[in-house]
């Protein structure tokens, strides 16, 4: 199976699960209702094997989906064959496979960084900086190849229909000296710009608002078409997780909340990134 279809396979396989469990339904129930096995329910729930995108569509209706939540997940079997532009990058980690094919689709994507400028705002010489501070010694090459999938990532951003990002960054973010001040220079001058396109929203949180409900660290959460599409991805120290229970994503978009009301306004934080910027 394709990088491109596992990845899909695994998001259109959790989807389906979550939607039978909300209505109460049993594998064998929502096979006798499309005229199918339990076990090919049970299939279409997992990331392995083909799938036909019209049982896809009569189990969604079975399941009370919505008419936006059934149309998202019959596009995710119509297209689980298709491969991404991530697929020519080889060697990616399964979770990052499954972060690009969730962005691909994101109609919103939110953002707290504590640590890094978020990927999809850095620059290219800020971006080499990050992986050269690496503690995972990697090859020239391999370094070029990381910094290149992410500047490719950041093409949502230009297509007809973007996702709208709303970045909320800790003060340590545009504090913290990355590469040199003359890369501090130039990745502060793109916040700037950033904050001044329609489909972005920049916010800093300052030093001064103290202790908040993120202490445990940056995340992102991936927004769907609906609210029961959303995905929450969360970087820890070992590696990365992403994450779709209700009860998950309800603390993340508390969080963000709250982070959202702490922050400064968009003006606020654009002249805080100024002085910054001049003291490098």
């Amino acid at each position: 199976m394709s990088v491109r279809a596992t990845t899909r396979r695994r998001q259109l396989g959790a989807m389906m699960r979550k939607f039978r469990a909300r209505k109460g339904m049993t594998l064998e129930e929502a096979g006798r209702l499309v005229g199918v096995s339990k076990a090919t329910v049970s299939r279409y729930e997992t990331q392995e094997g083909p799938v036909k995108w019209p049982i896809v569509d009569a189990l969604c209706r079975e399941y009370g989906a919505s008419d936006a939540e059934r149309k998202a997940v019959v596009c995710l079997a119509k297209d689980a064959k298709q491969q991404g532009w991530w697929s020519s990058f080889d060697g990616l980690e399964e979770t990052m496979n499954l972060l690009l094919t969730l962005e691909d689709e994101a109609v919103r994507e939110d953002h707290f960084a504590c640590l890094y400028v978020p990927g999809l705002l850095q620059t290219r010489s800020y971006t080499e900086a990050v992986q050269h501070a690496s503690e995972m010694r990697v090859s020239a090459e391999e370094v070029e190849r990381l910094v290149d999938l992410r500047m490719k990532r950041q093409e949502i951003l230009t297509r007809a229909q973007p996702p709208h990002l709303w970045a909320i960054l800790d003060e340590s973010v545009i504090r913290r000296v990355v590469g040199s001040p003359d890369v501090m220079r130039e990745q502060l001058d793109h916040l700037l710009h950033a904050n001044e396109s329609p489909g972005i929203t920049l916010q800093v949180l300052p030093f001064a608002k103290g202790a908040h409900s993120a202490a445990m660290g940056s995340f992102v959460i991936l927004g769907g078409a609906e609210p029961s599409l959303d995905v929450v991805y969360v970087d820890i120290h070992v590696g990365s997780i992403l994450m779709e229970k209700d009860g998950e994503l309800e603390r993340y978009r508390r969080a963000f909340d709250y982070l959202r009301a702490q922050a400064l306004d968009m003006a606020s934080s654009s002249a805080l990134i100024e002085r910054v910027r001049e003291e490098f």
